[in-house]
């Protein structure tokens, strides 16, 4: 009798289910991937990588520097201010009955601005003024009794006594007439600073006070409002020790300004201010130029930017993308006689245009690598290639005729790439 095959387990067979699937799936995935790679190498255009340049070097474009006259310019952030600043004041106490003028508009030297309740000091002239008339008055009547005893006493009717008493009384009066004058006077300029004028001429404020509020002099609520002289307006700002030496040397510098939006103001100022002793917390010395400001283009407590003038010097010019930074400093890559490329430490000053003005760390004569600066290390094999003339021209145009900038401390990329 037949025997039946013995049972296999869940488990085994189970496993066998799962092998036999996971071969099928990679046999799938293998044959997938065949056709796929087989396809992209039929379809695809991409061109051979290109082969090595000639020599090994890598091709550059190279400016040969030499330097060349430069304008010494210094900027600085500066402020502007009033050539003159002045708060309007209430000089006596009262209630603010009238605002003659409109807040904000230009007003001339002299002109009304607020009125004060006159009533009260009305009262108190005509007071001053009655008390000086019954001076007066008793003046004249010891005048008269001092005239009659001094004919008594030439005739020896009285005593001297009396008519040295007489006389007295009549210097007394003198006296007191004197004093009630002078209350007069104090009570007519009292009266006069009722009516609130302009000091001087220029950009009135906003007034501090309504009309109705009681303002008292000798505190606060004395002040109600403001007046700035726009024109000429001044420009404060500072500059460091050694910049103030070329400012030094230079006979007549020119100050300009560079508005918020970039644009430059109209006008050359000339510096009317230098202090006296340098800052000892930061080093540097508190300058202040003047400008005209007819057309009211500047206000008061703008922020400006100041590019002072000192003169003319020698320095090399070199494009801004030739120049890369890293936190030891500025460099340039320069092709050397060798036909190799090398990292120069430069001094950078400003921005003339589109170059830098460097003042240090190149030399007459110098190749500097102004493309491809990311592929570069140092002592690598390069081809140096001459710019094209047009753009020589035009790089030596736009040095010319632009100012320079200040050059911005930022933290900057490493080494080999582009500033």
């Amino acid at each position: 009798m037949a025997r039946n095959p013995p049972a296999l387990s869940v488990s085994a067979l189970h496993a066998g289910m799962v092998s036999c699937a996971l071969n099928r799936y990679f046999r799938v995935a293998a044959i997938g991937a065949t056709l796929a790679l087989a396809a992209c190498g039929k379809g695809s255009n991409t061109p051979p990588a290109a082969p090595p340049p000639p020599g090994g070097g890598l091709p550059v474009t190279v400016i040969q520097v030499a330097p060349q006259r430069v304008p010494d310019i210094i900027e600085a952030v500066g402020q502007t201010e009033g050539s003159k600043d002045v708060e309007v004041r209430a000089r006596v106490s009262g209630i603010l009955e009238k605002t003659l003028y409109k807040e904000g508009d230009r007003v001339k030297a002299g002109a009304p601005l607020f009125q004060i309740d006159r009533a009260p000091f009305e009262n108190a002239l005509a007071q001053a003024r009655a008390s000086l008339a019954q001076e007066r008055a008793k003046l004249e009547q010891v005048q008269r009794e001092a005239g009659r005893l001094k004919q008594l006493v030439e005739q020896r009717a009285i005593s001297q006594r009396e008519y040295d008493d007489a006389t007295t009384a009549q210097k007394t009066e003198d006296a007191l007439i004197a004093a009630a004058d002078a209350r007069v006077l104090d009570a007519e300029l009292n009266l006069s600073y009722t009516n609130i004028t302009a000091p001087i001429g220029g950009i009135s404020g906003r007034a501090q006070h309504s009309n109705g509020s009681l303002v008292t002099a000798g505190n606060d609520s004395a002040l109600l409002t403001t007046i700035s002289q726009s024109d000429p307006i001044w420009v404060r700002f500072s500059v460091a020790e050694a910049e103030y030496a070329q400012v030094r040397a230079a006979k007549k510098p020119e100050v300009r300004l560079v508005m918020a939006d970039g644009s430059a103001f109209p006008g050359v100022g000339r510096l009317n201010f230098t202090a006296s002793a340098v800052d000892a917390k930061l080093g540097t010395i508190q300058l202040r130029a003047e400008f005209g400001n007819a057309a009211l283009a500047l206000l008061p407590g703008q922020f400006v930017r100041v590019r002072l003038s000192a003169g003319e010097s020698e320095a090399i010019l070199v494009p801004q993308v030739a120049v890369v930074q890293n936190d030891q400093g500025r460099f340039v890559w320069v092709a050397g006689a060798d036909g190799k490329a090398a990292l120069k430490p430069v001094e950078a000053a400003s921005w003339i245009g589109r170059d830098w003005l460097i003042r240090k760390g190149l030399a007459a004569g110098d190749r500097v690598i102004v493309d491809n600066l990311l592929k570069l290390r140092p002592g690598a094999p390069v081809q140096p290639i001459a710019p094209a003339p047009a753009t020589q021209a035009a790089s030596a145009a736009a040095a010319s005729q632009a100012v320079p900038a200040k050059a911005e401390d930022k933290s900057a990329p490493a080494a080999g790439k582009a500033n």
